[in-house]
């Protein structure tokens, strides 16, 4: 598993990001099929660049939680994180009480399902 601390993130711009980038370009196509078409290549990458700075905003750089993040941000919008329509994004992103990122993401995740489907 890739972890990017920001002391790393000059070297994450190397083979690693083009890897990351490789990667997640895949999965972006196979999730979010509609949502990547409207995009270029170019602008799909960009995409997921900014998803991995913002990500990292919130101590959020193990490459399973950027992930997730990158995700959030395709169905959400590109800043979700400070969207007054979505309170509850930037309420858990920076709640200083949830050290763990990987438990924000779970959190996200849930608020996110219960903003979709109620309850």
């Amino acid at each position: 598993m890739l972890t990017i601390r920001k002391e790393q993130m000059a070297v994450f711009r190397g083979p690693a990001v083009k890897a990351f980038e490789e990667r997640m370009v895949a999965h972006l196509g196979r999730c979010f099929p509609k949502q990547c078409r409207a995009l270029s290549e170019p602008e799909l990458r960009e995409t997921i660049q900014y998803g991995i700075k913002a990500a990292a905003k919130y101590g959020i750089i193990i490459e399973r939680d950027v992930c997730r993040y990158i995700d959030l941000m395709v169905v959400l919008g590109r800043d979700f994180d400070r969207d007054p329509k979505l309170p509850w994004a930037s309420s858990i992103l920076n709640n200083r009480a949830l050290k763990d990122p990987g438990y924000k993401l779970e959190r996200l995740s849930k608020a996110f399902k219960r903003q979709v489907h109620g309850g």
